[in-house]
């Protein structure tokens, strides 16, 4: 009777176990590293940013990711993962 009451003990303990590593959605959670993101001050965008697709455009072409406008004077800044 005492080995089957530790079959089941570490039955729950295992089935805990699973239930902890799923999210809301009831899929399981995977875990990922989360990158940095790197910005540079773009080169060759002129003018005044005031659109964040412009901006990642000229981005691609210099070898980034992506791009937005930020700050007061409207510059265009360049993203990648680093």
């Amino acid at each position: 009777m005492e080995k089957s009451s530790s079959i089941y003990g570490v039955f729950l303990i295992l089935l805990l176990l699973l239930v902890q590593f799923e999210d809301e959605r009831g899929g399981t959670v995977k875990m990922v590293a989360e990158a940095r993101t790197c910005e540079s001050q773009s080169h060759g965008f002129k003018g005044r940013c005031v659109s964040d697709h412009n901006c990642g455009l000229v981005c691609r072409n210099e070898g980034f990711t992506g791009g937005n406008c930020r700050g007061f004077r409207g510059r265009c800044f360049c993203t990648k993962n680093c």
